[in-house]
């Protein structure tokens, strides 16, 4: 039977109405990588110009700025590894100031620097022992027993002070503290390493012995950890004559320039080399807890909640998160992120297949999930070019993830223990991950060069994770964009 007109006039509606209804479907189910407004942007795939100056290379005009960012950069241990936690052992050592204020103008030294040393090697415990037999580094300053016999002509019986150490640890337990005291009083006259003063005074003799040497404060400082034998072989495979400072020595040695002076000091393997760091980071704490104790206990609490200093770099609430799928898709609109290109030739970095697997549950296209801030891209790049030019060959690095938002991160954490229920760098978009695997012992070594370095430059914070290294991008990084 055929269709009467009004029959007709509703068939017509309800087609347009299906038309229509299928027309707003399909707009939610577009291509996943698009939405009403259109598709993502495609920007060219950008790379280091080789032409282009080097904001990170060393000069004597940067030589403060590279202080203070090897102090901040290196600072991380002295906040997790501090006994009490770094406001207790602040508080510890300001406890010696007017002691070492007094030592330190006497011979002519600077006072800060020799607290920063307190900080560091016993965070301000007089009694600190890094070895049971006390032949090793003991007391404010870790001297160790040879060299406080020898060097600096302390008086030291390490078999007696053995003794009293044992029978002090015998006195605490039995609650009798008047004979501990009694006992530390006799332990420092035979092992003066156990009496501040005299460990003050040592280190001050060891210190003006070694700047007379080097003829510089800062090289000093840094023989105190490395020895002047140690040094001065850095500084001759340095050569260029005149003594470098170290901010030198160190940032303008590496694989491919000073290469004898930068293996020397790699070779070292006891954080010698970055020991004068660690020194200026913790006179900058010893100045924090002065200026401000609270905002040291805040800046404190930024590094110890995670195992590396990325909330230091972006600390939660003061950062930008990205919340949803529809925040990434505006942050890429706005240029606030850029894609992640698979042009591993061109970038030396490759793109991981896995990268962006769970955007399929989330309804969108694995590149949402494939993107960086650009200081973060920039800062890749770098990285890729510090490896191949530090003799790590030309195959790319795989970086296994990048830039997520929190709906992305809270499905992540069901399948990945890795994965923090917290706060994500992942969710700022200034963090990526780089997959541990290399195409041999070159490429790592280069790989492990480039960490070492960036994080000594404030630029990068990381920590190595069962299948990746995790690394965050300081905004400084920015520099690289222009």
């Amino acid at each position: 039977m055929g269709l009467t007109s009004s029959r007709l006039q509703a068939a017509s509606l309800l087609l347009l109405a299906l038309l229509i209804g299928g027309g707003f479907a399909m707009r939610g189910h577009t291509a996943p990588d698009e939405r009403s407004d259109g598709p993502l942007p495609d920007p060219p795939v950008r790379v280091l110009r080789t032409s282009a100056p080097d904001p990170f290379a060393y000069s004597e005009a940067k030589r403060k700025d590279f202080e203070r960012r090897a102090a901040a950069g290196l600072s991380h241990v002295l906040y997790v590894k501090s006994p009490g936690g770094i406001v207790a052992s602040a508080r510890r050592t300001a406890r010696y100031r007017p002691l070492i204020e007094r030592i330190a103008r006497r011979s002519s030294l600077n006072p800060d620097l020799i607290e920063a040393i307190v900080l560091l090697e016993s965070a301000g415990r007089a009694d600190a022992a890094a070895d049971p037999e006390l032949e090793g580094a003991v007391g404010l300053t870790q001297i160790l027993a040879a060299t406080g016999q020898g060097l600096l002509a302390m008086e030291i019986d390490t078999g007696a002070s053995r003794d009293l150490t044992a029978k002090i640890a015998q006195a605490r337990l039995g609650g009798r503290p008047r004979r501990v005291r009694r006992l530390e009083a006799q332990r420092r006259r035979v092992d003066q390493r156990f009496d501040p003063k005299e460990a003050l005074e040592g280190t001050a003799r060891y210190l003006i012995s070694s700047r007379r040497a080097l003829r510089r404060e800062d090289l000093a400082v840094v023989s105190y950890h490395m020895g002047v034998g140690n040094l001065t072989n850095v500084i001759e495979d340095f050569g260029e004559g005149a003594t470098p400072s170290y901010v030198r020595l160190y940032f303008d040695s590496s694989p491919n320039r000073h290469a004898a002076a930068y293996r020397r000091l790699a070779s070292l393997g006891d954080d010698s080399a970055t020991y004068f760091w660690r020194v200026l980071a913790a006179r900058s704490i010893m100045r924090s807890y002065r200026r401000d104790p609270d905002a040291l206990a805040r800046t404190a609490g930024l590094h110890t909640a995670k195992a590396s200093a990325e909330e230091v770099l972006h600390p939660p609430g003061s950062t930008p998160v990205f919340e949803d799928p529809e925040a990434l898709e505006d942050a890429y609109r706005a240029g606030e992120l850029r894609p992640f290109p698979a042009e591993p030739k061109r970038t030396g970095l490759r793109r991981a297949r896995q990268m962006g697997d769970l955007a399929r549950r989330l309804k969108r296209g694995r590149r949402l999930y494939r993107g960086l801030r650009p200081e973060s891209y920039a800062l890749a790049l770098y990285f890729t070019r510090m490896v191949r030019r530090a003799g790590g060959g030309s195959k790319p690095l795989v970086v296994t993830s990048t830039v997520r938002d929190q709906t992305y991160q809270d499905l992540l954490t069901t399948s990945n223990p890795e994965a923090t229920t917290e706060y994500s760098l992942h969710t700022t978009g200034y963090a990526f991950d780089l997959f541990r695997r290399y195409s041999g012992k070159r490429q790592a070594e280069a790989v492990q060069f480039a960490l070492d370095r960036l994080e000594a430059l404030n630029l990068i914070a990381w920590v190595r994770e069962p299948a990746a290294v995790h690394i965050t991008v300081s905004k400084d990084a920015k520099a690289l964009t222009g």
